[in-house]
């Protein structure tokens, strides 16, 4: 079974949580979307909509994060055999759906200083336009990431777009501070695939340094942090990347490979 993804992708860090957790053995591919390695030809063609991540296990490809979580479920349901880890429950599945309804990407991006984002994006561009005389039979499938690139420039112009995605990501949080106030964790005192879900928002915030915002005022929330932090998935799949200088090491090396190759003109 492979696995592409990248350390800071939020549905990447949502996969290999449940992959940790359910002891699944993996290939690991590291496909970097900055550089616009989910552009070239051989990714494209196994997934055309160039998002991570990216599950094969043989001739089997899924790249929709739900789906792939439940696929690795139901692996390490048949791989157990012996009663240890049972089925998600309906409460479950209903809590990874409500998690995975709120796009990152405009709450993100509009916490970036503006001249990474545009400078990158510009790049991306180009790395599509590269890609799609490369390899012509794709071409429409191209063009469709160009007209996407184009039209997320003018949506993070759009102030309710990005306030319709902050206030998404408050009543979610809302919800599962509530929460906390029955359970130690979302469903329940167990760790469940919910919690899979939901724990690289929290990393996701600490990373834009929002945890002020967002997280430490709401007290159940601030304990469920300190609490699933402890976890050795988290340490093995987000911690490990964004903790002092591996993080420094993966921006820097990303930055030098986009601005050496817009340099050179060669995308």
């Amino acid at each position: 079974m492979q696995l592409y993804h990248h350390p800071f992708s939020l549905d990447s860090q949502k996969v290999r949580l449940a992959l940790e957790e359910r002891n699944i053995d993996y290939t690991s591919y590291h496909v970097n979307p900055v550089t616009g390695k989910n552009m070239d030809p051989s990714f494209f063609r196994m997934n055309p909509t160039a998002k991570l991540p990216v599950f094969q296990n043989g001739s089997h490809v899924l790249f929709n994060t739900i789906e792939i979580i439940q696929y690795i479920e139901r692996i390490a349901l048949v791989s157990s055999g012996s009663g240890i880890i049972t089925q998600s429950s309906k409460e479950v599945t209903e809590w990874m759906h409500k998690i995975q309804e709120w796009n990152p990407k405009f709450f993100t991006i509009s916490h970036i200083p503006e001249k990474y984002y545009i400078y990158t994006s510009k790049f991306i561009r180009r790395v599509i336009i590269a890609r799609m005389s490369e390899a012509p039979d794709l071409a429409t499938a191209y063009h469709t990431k160009l007209k996407e690139a184009y039209d997320t420039e003018e949506k993070l112009h759009d102030p309710q777009v990005l306030q319709a995605s902050e206030q998404h990501l408050v009543k979610l949080l809302d919800e599962v501070e509530a929460q906390l106030e029955e359970s130690l964790y979302l469903v329940g005192s167990e760790f469940t695939l919910a919690d899979v879900m939901f724990v690289p928002i929290l990393a996701r915030l600490k990373l834009l340094g929002l945890e002020k915002e967002y997280i430490r005022c709401r007290p159940r929330l601030i304990e469920y942090w300190k609490l699933v932090q402890q976890r050795p998935s988290y340490k093995k799949v987000i911690k490990k990347h964004f903790g002092g200088w591996r993080k420094r090491k993966t921006l820097l090396k990303t930055w030098c490979i986009v601005r050496m190759r817009c340099m050179l003109k060669r995308y």
